[in-house]
C-alpha cells in the first residue's frame, strides 16, 4: 500500500483548482489522520489556499504550525501562510513571518520572492526591490557584487547578504 505522504504527493501532482472535487479529494486524505495531525492540517490549509479560500487557509496554517509541524512542511507552511496573509490584506504579518524564517533552504528563493511581494503590498517598494535584487545577486555570473551593493543602497543597509534589514 502507498504511504499517506506518497498519496498526498500524487494528489498535488494531479490537482486542478478548477476541479470541483479537488477539496473533497483532499478531505478524504486528511480524514485518514487524527484531527490534530500537523501534516494533515497543513495539507488541508494548502488545498483551501489552492482554491482561493485564503481566509480559511490562514487559520489552518496557524493550527498546523501550533501543532508542531516540522520537517520540510514547516517552512512551506510559513511561506504559504505569509502569501495568504498578503492576499487578504495583511502583508505586514507576512513580512514578520518571513523575516523570522530567515535564510532557510527548503523553500529556497521563494522566501525572498514572497517577502518582496509582502513588502511591496505594505508600501515598502524600495525594500521589496532590494530583497529581490539581493536574492538574484548570487545567481549572476557577473555583476553580482554590484547588484548586491545597489540593493544595499535601496534599503539603506550598510552591506552583507540576506533578506534585508528586518522589520521596521
Amino acid at each position: 500500500m502507498t504511504s499517506w505522504d506518497d498519496r498526498v504527493a500524487e494528489f498535488w501532482d494531479t490537482a486542478d483548482d478548477a476541479d470541483p472535487a479537488v477539496v473533497d479529494r483532499m478531505r478524504e486524505l486528511v480524514a485518514e489522520r487524527p484531527a490534530d495531525d500537523p501534516a494533515a492540517l497543513f495539507e488541508w490549509a494548502s488545498v483551501l489556499d489552492f482554491v482561493g479560500r485564503e481566509d480559511e487557509a490562514v487559520a489552518q496554517y496557524r493550527a498546523a504550525l501550533a501543532a508542531g509541524l516540522d520537517g520540510d512542511r514547516m517552512p512551506q507552511a510559513v511561506v504559504q501562510l505569509a502569501s495568504s496573509l498578503r492576499n487578504i490584506g495583511r502583508a505586514d504579518e507576512g513580512i514578520e513571518l518571513l523575516w523570522a524564517l530567515g535564510d532557510e533552504t527548503v523553500a529556497g528563493a521563494a522566501v525572498h520572492a514572497f517577502l518582496a511581494l509582502c513588502l511591496r503590498d505594505a508600501g515598502r517598494p524600495d525594500e521589496a526591490f532590494a530583497v529581490a535584487l539581493r536574492a538574484l545577486a548570487p545567481t549572476l555570473p557577473m555583476y553580482g557584487r554590484s547588484i548586491a551593493a545597489y540593493a544595499d543602497e535601496l534599503d539603506g543597509r550598510a552591506s552583507g547578504p540576506g533578506p534585508g534589514p528586518g522589520p521596521a
